[in-house]
């Protein structure tokens, strides 16, 4: 029997949620399906809780604009049309993406001329890279170590294999849109393509 398209494959827990499941809830963030289904066991909630109070706070090396460049660039590379939403809804602003360098995290490259900054793009070539490769080429490597630094290299490494993660959770559940999060921008084909990797 096929799946329903408009059901996650395994159900968020839905409120009330018991005392032990509220807090795993709540220490995760807002009640989004994906923490309400990482918790369904609290112990993976909370184990899952630490690594994100790092990444998504200021004690990350990485600044908070290329933190969310490797975030929307892999979650997009990986068809997590989920979490890509989440994060543009909640962070692009924060970044300070403008709406053509959204688009083109979704469905260009870092040769798109809405990356003028030499840090982003070797942000985003990293991503494409890692995401194809699992791997950076010594050009790669420099140009990404050169622009960032030695400790925020191993937390764009760490961070981009940790959206792999979600991505393959986000999109393998069939999650759906939380509501008021975009969907991928349509490409300028016409299509709602994946981003072109960078050359």
């Amino acid at each position: 029997m096929a799946e329903s398209p408009s059901l996650p494959r395994i159900a968020p827990l839905e409120p009330p949620f018991d005392e032990e499941s509220a807090a795993a809830v709540e220490a995760l963030g807002p009640p989004i399906g994906l923490f309400r289904l990482l918790a369904r066991r609290p112990d993976r909630a909370r184990g899952i809780q630490g690594w994100g109070r790092y990444y998504l706070s200021r004690r990350s090396a990485l600044s908070l604009r290329h933190r969310e460049l490797a975030i929307h660039r892999t979650t997009a590379l990986c068809g997590a049309e989920y979490e890509w939403g989440v994060h543009v809804a909640v962070f692009a602003e924060k970044a300070g993406f403008t709406q053509a360098q959204i688009h083109s995290l979704a469905t260009g490259d870092a040769e798109d001329a809405c990356w003028t900054d030499p840090g982003d793009r070797a942000v985003l070539r990293a991503a494409d890279s890692l995401h194809v490769n699992s791997d950076l080429d010594d050009a790669e490597w420099r140009e990404l170590r050169d622009a960032l630094g030695e400790d925020e290299v191993v937390d764009l490494l760490l961070l981009c294999g940790w959206y792999h993660a979600i991505s393959y959770v986000a999109r393998a559940v069939r999650l759906p849109l939380e509501p008021e999060r975009p969907p991928f921008p349509v490409a300028s084909d016409g299509g709602a393509g994946l981003p072109r990797l960078s050359r």
